[in-house]
């Protein structure tokens, strides 16, 4: 179906304008990006402008109406990529003014000399370059590396990148040797490939900022708000699964924490104190058992760890050495109040034959009913396990 270049340019506005609609209202649903998605409207509605312009310009004289078109063009094309570059806390303000000014300065030296290859060839170029900046910031946003949208962000805006590299090095050498058909051709297929890219980029770009929000979102619902470790339903599902996949190699460790008197600090401190109290406890866990370690807060002021290998082997001197650092460190750090803090730990090993997760801490729970029983402050190993009890 043959289709006029006008209509193909109508069609490009069109979807240019919905591509800024829907970015801008989507900004207040993601508060953490709104800034992103503010400027990518932005850029999707100064693309729908330049290409109303290009309609008009050969009213302007000389030079003027395709440099102008250009620079607009180019500008929206910058302003994608300030909002990709920003998703990582980037900013491309410098390298966009150098990047307009380049140009101008171009259009102004040699557009009213040659503004066909100005126009045809020689704008393809900053367009090329930009994009492929923007390919470049999303392969280096971190915090999206695991979402499959970036796959999508990055082939489209990779394509679009290449496609107007081809039009400025290639396509002055197919019209030389074919003729100024091929030039009417790639015109076509040059606003084609933009429908594509406005419809594509903007949908797999909202994609990425929904899939990163509702991986905050489920984040949030796995953490502890007060010690900002995991909650006990994500030591559940982080723990079977890591059984589950034997990616936990043996021996396998459970310790149990409970804090000792924890209800009269509350009662006799005041609940700000108790939480100050809950994340000093979290701190010091955290930093004594380390990053690969599951530690949780199961609930109120019980905490969990889940060991392997090598930190299971050395279990009962980190669940010591825990101990011992908090009832060292709490005292004076609580508003310079003296606050007696210590914490009862409970140890379940498993040298060969591991069981499932909540078998393994309900072993380790038992152990640490004992230590509490005997005054608290010290670690207990769970008698039915293959590490004797200390005598």
């Amino acid at each position: 179906m043959y289709v006029d270049l006008l209509t193909l340019y109508l069609l490009a506005i069109g979807t240019l304008l919905a591509s800024a609609g829907m970015t801008y209202w989507e900004h207040r649903s993601h508060p953490t990006h709104g800034k992103a998605l503010r400027t990518l409207a932005a850029g999707f509605a100064t693309l729908a402008i330049g290409c109303t312009a290009v309609l008009f310009r050969r009213n302007l004289p000389s030079a003027i109406g395709p440099a102008l078109c250009n620079l607009v063009i180019l500008s929206g094309y910058l302003l994608v990529l300030c909002a990709v570059a920003s998703l990582r806390g980037r900013r491309y303000r410098g390298t966009s003014a150098a990047v307009l000014a380049g140009m101008a300065l171009a259009w102004a030296v040699a557009g009213t000399r040659w503004p066909e290859a100005m126009w045809n060839y020689v704008s393809s170029f900053p367009i090329a370059v930009v994009s492929a900046l923007t390919v470049l910031e999303m392969l280096r946003c971190e915090p999206m590396k695991a979402l499959h949208a970036r796959r999508v962000v990055v082939a489209v805006t990779g394509i679009h990148a290449l496609f107007y590299a081809v039009r400025a090095c290639v396509l002055p050498w197919l019209v030389t040797a074919y003729g100024p058909s091929i030039q009417s051709m790639a015109s076509k297929i040059t606003v084609y490939e933009g429908v594509l890219y406005s419809v594509l980029l903007p949908m797999a770009l909202l994609k990425l900022v929904r899939e990163e929000t509702h991986g905050q979102l489920l984040r949030e619902s796995q953490t502890d708000y007060l010690t900002r470790l995991g909650n006990r339903r994500w030591f559940f599902e982080e723990g079977a699964r890591l059984l589950g996949h034997a990616g936990c190699s043996r021996p396998v460790a459970w310790l149990a924490f409970d804090l000792d008197q924890f209800k009269a600090i509350n009662d006799r401190y005041g609940h700000q104190a108790g939480d100050k109290v809950l994340k000093s406890f979290a701190e010091t866990a955290r930093g004594v058992l380390g990053p690969n370690v599951l530690l949780a807060r199961i609930g109120g002021e019980e905490f969990a760890a889940l060991l392997c290998g090598e930190d299971a082997r050395r279990a009962r001197a980190l669940g010591e050495a825990i101990a011992r650092r908090f009832a060292d460190a709490i005292p004076g750090r609580i508003d310079s109040i003296r606050v007696p803090a210590t914490v009862s730990i409970g140890l379940a090993r498993f040298d060969n034959e591991v069981p499932a997760l909540a078998d393994g801490l309900a072993a380790a729970d038992r152990a640490l009913y004992r230590a509490k029983s005997r005054g608290g402050n010290r670690l207990e190993p769970a008698l039915s396990v293959e590490e004797p009890a200390a005598a």
